[in-house]
């Protein structure tokens, strides 16, 4: 058993965050979740502790997650991992990595700039505007810059309401309005996950019937998925774009062929789980305690 002191950014109590804990625990008899609402960052002694841990002490954390919620503020919840590791404390996956993967702009700019196929995609903060983007895709999924799992996402459809939902979605806080063309996509999508750059496992989503998204958190289930080689390119250099250590790409089929909604910052263990019979957790641990050395 090594000696390292590796620390769990999380939510305490959740499943995922503890199988995370439960894991380094197991290889290292250490075992500390911290909660970045806790933290306190002393700039001027340079010290970071969350309770009575000081953070500065450890070899290294594990982010698998920085807030329940997003939204602007985890941006912030990113700044104390860049000063933290700033004082030596190596991070898996980099701050910097993901920084640019809270904000689903951020994210879907960093993807096509790389050349990353996407479904269409339509930014404006002008509701005309936005009501011709629906007209032209014919049905449309607007998304918040900041959620998960499909929360605050709406489907608008081109008609007489058109212009009320697309106003009632601004209204409910999304200035920038993030607009994608509704795709017919079958009844599900896929997670290609990779583990220190190298493809893991592949996943299915598959939605519940009633249901037009095929998240877990609206009724759907998971499947083993095997992907055929553009699928794998196609989310190899997705996921190369931003260098994490773990991290799953959401990969859809379209008539054009695969294309790309998002990468996670994150990436899911549950998926892995219950379609793959895979631990991931376990796997995360033994990659960082092989790059800690």
């Amino acid at each position: 058993m090594t000696k390292k002191r590796i620390g769990v950014v999380g939510l305490p109590g959740a499943w995922s965050t503890e199988l995370l804990a439960s894991a380094i625990e197991e290889r290292t008899g250490f075992r500390l979740v911290i909660d970045l609402g806790k933290v306190v960052v002393e700039l001027d002694k340079g010290r970071i502790r969350a309770g009575d841990a000081e953070l500065t002490e450890l070899d290294a954390l594990i982010v698998k997650k920085v807030d329940v919620v997003y939204d602007p503020n985890s941006l912030d919840r990113i700044e104390v991992l860049r000063y933290l590791e700033s004082q030596g404390v190596k991070c898996f996956s980099k701050p910097r990595a993901i920084y640019g993967l809270i904000d689903r702009l951020s994210c879907t700019v960093s993807l096509r700039a790389g050349g990353i196929r996407m479904p269409p995609t339509v930014i404006t903060e002008n509701v005309q505007e936005a009501c011709l983007a629906v007209e032209r895709f014919g049905a449309a999924v607007f998304k918040p810059l900041y959620s998960t799992k499909a929360r605050g996402m709406a489907v608008i459809k081109a008609g007489m309401d058109m212009r009320t939902e697309v106003e009632a979605f601004k209204a409910a806080g999304n200035r920038t309005m993030y607009i994608q063309q509704k795709l017919d996509l079958g009844d599900r999508d896929y997670g290609v996950t990779f583990l220190g750059g190298e493809h893991l496992a592949t996943y299915a989503r598959v939605k519940a019937s009633e249901t037009w998204n095929t998240t877990i958190h609206s009724g759907g289930h998971y499947a083993r998925h095997e992907p055929s080689p553009e699928m794998l390119d196609l989310a190899n250099r997705a996921q190369a774009i931003f260098g994490l250590d773990f991290t799953t790409v959401d990969v859809i089929d379209t008539v054009d062929g695969p294309a790309v909604l998002e990468v996670s910052a994150f990436g899911g263990f549950r998926g892995l789980k219950e379609g793959c019979g895979l631990d991931a957790a376990a796997l995360y641990a033994d990659h960082v305690l092989a790059q800690l050395g």
